[in-house]
């Protein structure tokens, strides 16, 4: 993933057709109208509802990519959606997404922030912003899924993740994740994440180990 600086090793295959998901319930609520989600992905399938990360099921709280290969977050449980005017088909490449949310923003599209390659998207198909102050259903006692639709258990995501991080009582921004190359500006890359602060229920999976990949 990255040349020099911090290099991550690992990463985690996601099959579609083995149904492959991770999934984590929280023993207590943490920040509801606080959190940040990033991941590093390469997908392995286009022209499908693919599911990245979910919570509850009913009212959920939600980050796939639709059937037109779009980056959607769709924020049930406070009317929030979000889907991107830019497709993602390069199935090559390595993409780096992250989803930061605060609700108690007093402007409404601070609330919900999404970068794509460290460039917060600023221009989306569909923009639906929050009202303020209002929890998410994300960071309950509820189940968190990666990599399928609780909803049904349907949607598998197809491809490869790297680096997934999810935090708790922070809205961070893209520089927390990743920088761009000195030498070739224009390609964005890793930065070891795991001095942040990741609240009650955060976690870092790096996939180090094959045999518990889902160490955190």
């Amino acid at each position: 993933l990255a040349s020099g600086g911090y290099e991550v090793a690992n990463s985690c295959r996601f099959n579609d057709g083995d149904s492959a998901y991770m999934h984590k319930t929280p023993g207590g609520a943490g920040d509801r109208r606080q959190w940040t989600f990033s991941a590093w992905i390469k997908r392995g399938q286009l022209g499908t509802s693919q599911y990245i990360f979910n919570s509850k099921n009913g009212s959920a709280d939600q980050i796939f990519f639709n059937t037109s290969d779009k980056f959607q977050v769709g924020l049930e449980s406070i009317s929030g959606d979000y889907v991107t005017t830019a497709v993602f088909r390069d199935c090559s490449a390595w993409y780096h997404f992250l989803v930061a949310v605060d609700t108690d923003q007093g402007t409404a599209a601070s609330r919900v922030r999404v970068y794509v390659n460290g460039t917060e998207v600023t221009s989306f198909s569909t923009e639906t912003d929050p009202n303020q102050n209002t929890d998410t259903t994300m960071n309950t006692t509820e189940p968190m899924e990666l990599g399928r639709r609780i909803s049904g258990s349907t949607d598998f995501f197809d491809g490869y993740m790297a680096e997934v991080v999810f935090i708790d009582g922070t809205q961070y921004a893209a520089s927390d994740f990743g920088e761009f190359n000195e030498d070739s500006p224009t390609i964005w890359q890793p930065v070891d994440p795991s001095g942040l602060t990741f609240g009650t229920n955060g976690f870092y999976l790096d996939f180090e180990a094959s045999d518990n990949l889902g160490n955190d």
